[in-house]
């Protein structure tokens, strides 16, 4: 597995930053860099230890859990597997070969602006998707955040 880790700066508060990454209007805003549909749902019980999917329009996604989290400045997701067509893998061959890969959120607030940096550890394959969604991702964080 490979770290890519992602910055920017944010002319808003932590929590304001925080609300647009995770609330339901705007999270799927963002995280259409990664699905052009625009179709990116995030259900979670926002408990650590808990549930959370990360699921498309199609029911394909990700079966995760929070290891960590202190809202609004830090929410550790570790992936465990995978949703298709609505049914969940946890077992597979597939899976086992990036489960545990963990997706990491920190924000910082000094005078009202917010420092969010994004990790995520990946296979090489999945490394320029992920430069791509997350460059242009962050970019709508940061522009839904400062309005």
């Amino acid at each position: 597995m490979k770290k890519v880790e992602f910055t920017k700066e944010i002319q808003a508060p932590a929590q304001k930053v925080w609300e647009t990454l995770w609330n339901e209007a705007t999270y799927p805003q963002w995280t259409s860099a990664f699905n052009p549909e625009g179709t990116s749902y995030m259900q979670s019980d926002w408990k650590v230890g808990g549930r959370t999917l990360f699921t498309d329009g199609n029911g394909n996604g990700m079966v995760s859990t929070i290891a960590e989290k202190e809202e609004p400045y830090t929410v550790v997701f570790e992936h465990l597997g995978m949703v298709k067509d609505g049914q969940e893998d946890l077992t597979s061959d597939e899976v086992k070969g990036w489960a545990g890969a963990k997706e990491e959120y920190h924000l910082a607030e000094n005078n009202g602006t917010t420092t969010l940096k994004a990790s995520v550890e990946i296979s090489e394959e999945w490394e320029d998707m992920m430069n791509n969604g997350f460059t242009q991702g962050l970019e709508v964080v940061r522009k839904l955040s400062e309005q």
